[in-house]
């Protein structure tokens, strides 16, 4: 099978993304961990799939995939090549379109600077809609971990975060503690595990470690839930400016039951085609 495809980055956080839609696309779990294999593939923290929406009120279904090859409910970083990726392939020409995910509805704004903005919904604080089994959701909540107990915040933007404040991200334990907290039985569908530094009430540094992929040069719905955190906890005020190892995204959020809006780049990279 003769594949076509765009290779995209959001902040370092890079993606193979698939046009579904003028091209019949049903990949197994081995073809997209090939896809995804920066040595015998083409090389991605995740691959996008463009298909017509399910839902009348949307214009495009938009899925995630991770390394694994296995599929997510969410992807910030995602959701701006995919706005960007169906301007530059003329599939439409709204500066805002409605895009169907698996947790609902996003909407991403391509703005004239380049730049995408998405209203990412509200977060979820609910321990069955995280999902958390570990009891009733604090705003700090204590995981015991490896024979320790780490103070997290919990918290679902379309998929599940848990996020740890830290002195210094470049000597965080992201390796240790990211899998381990993944894998927690707390987290019956595992977790992404964010470790954020406050720099000041409007700045942090962020690393993240993405379920089904690791460390990831940047997080889009991590940014969101680390700032969501952070202002919960009375350490930060909207909006924030979250600096990545990929580069730096903007989040802004209004307190409870209203929506992050996440703002940052989208960047096309190349095209191609692979033989499966």
């Amino acid at each position: 099978m003769l594949l076509k495809f765009t290779k995209m980055h959001g902040a370092g956080n890079d993606f193979v993304v698939l046009d579904g839609i003028r091209q019949h696309i049903s990949l197994s779990t081995e073809q997209l961990r090939l896809l995804a294999d920066r040595h015998f593939g083409v090389g991605c923290d995740q691959i996008l799939l463009v298909e017509k929406a399910h839902d009348s009120s949307a214009d495009f279904r938009y899925r995630i995939f991770n390394a694994d090859g296995g599929e997510v409910e969410q992807c910030g970083n995602g959701a701006r090549c995919f706005v960007r990726f169906v301007h530059d392939q003329k599939l439409t020409s709204k500066p805002e379109i409605v895009v169907e995910t698996h947790n609902g509805l996003i909407r991403p704004r391509l703005e004239d600077d380049g730049r995408v903005v998405v209203n990412m919904g509200a977060p979820v604080f609910t321990a069955e809609r995280i999902p958390f089994s570990g009891g009733t959701v604090e705003v700090i909540q204590p995981l015991e971990v490896d024979g320790e107990t780490l103070m997290i915040s919990v918290l679902s933007m379309g998929n599940p975060h848990a996020v740890q404040i830290v002195d210094d991200v470049a000597t965080a334990a992201v390796e240790k503690l990211g899998p381990l907290i993944e894998h927690h039985p707390s987290f019956p569908k595992r977790v992404n595990v964010g470790f954020m530094q406050v720099m000041d009430r409007q700045h942090v540094r962020l690393r993240v470690y993405e379920r089904g992929t690791g460390e990831t040069l940047s997080c889009g719905t991590g940014a969101c839930a680390a700032v969501v955190a952070g202002i919960r906890r009375g350490l930060l005020d909207s909006p924030v400016t979250v600096a990545t190892h990929g580069g730096t995204l903007n989040i802004a959020w209004g307190g409870e039951d209203t929506p992050v809006l996440m703002t940052g780049p989208a960047i096309s990279v190349f095209t191609g085609e692979i033989n499966l």
